[in-house]
């Protein structure tokens, strides 16, 4: 289906956000964004000269409303459990609408390193989880929840959340399960992440 009523560059930007999301990286192809957006591949060339570029600009979109959502979390004052709540949902639901992001980062990771990761630190807007960071320890001190590290603790929901995303592929094969079934999965995935977490910090379990 076709992108309309849009200035050139958007559509693009919106079908490579589609096709990325149902394709991935890998799979996603020149033709097909061009298509879905409603102008040649020559047209799409002139504005994003390779598919690393058009991704690129894709993720910098993504990450500027992945670090905006989550610093609203980050920072909201509300109780610690309603917050972890709160990031698990709004975390899964940025991955589910842009699955190809992990995927993304790890091999800019592995490509540049250092370099990928200044360049994100360097932006006005990028994710600050000190303060929930902050918010744990003081519930830890007031004995008000398991004596954990929270850098541990902020490090396994990020790592709860993003990893499914990562390993889609060989998941997906290993337990055989089409799309719609791994993406209903991944949406009951909140609630488990959610219910894993405040178990394993709650006192008295």
């Amino acid at each position: 289906m076709e992108i309309k009523e849009q200035s050139t560059e958007s559509r693009i930007l919106e079908a490579a956000r589609q096709v990325f999301m149902q394709k991935g990286f890998a799979a996603a192809r020149m033709q097909e964004i061009a298509d879905v957006a409603g102008i040649n591949k020559g047209l799409l060339h002139y504005y994003f000269r390779n598919k690393n570029k058009l991704f690129k600009a894709v993720f910098d979109e993504a990450f500027e409303q992945f670090a905006l959502q989550l610093n609203g979390v980050f920072a909201a004052d509300i109780p610690l459990f309603d917050k972890i709540e709160a990031f698990v949902n709004e975390y899964m639901d940025i991955l589910l609408e842009n699955p190809a992001l992990p995927g993304f980062v790890i091999n800019e990771l592995n490509q540049k390193g250092g370099e990928f990761v200044k360049g994100l630190m360097s932006r006005k807007n990028k994710p600050n989880p000190l303060p929930l960071v902050g918010q744990i320890q003081m519930e830890v001190e007031a004995g008000r929840i398991r004596p954990v590290n929270p850098l541990h603790l902020v490090l396994n929901m990020l790592s709860m959340c993003a990893f499914p995303f990562i390993a889609r592929p060989m998941f997906q094969g290993i337990v055989q399960v089409d799309d719609a079934t791994y993406l209903k999965l991944m949406e009951n995935r909140k609630r488990e992440v959610t219910s894993f977490i405040l178990n394993a910090i709650r006192l008295n379990q």
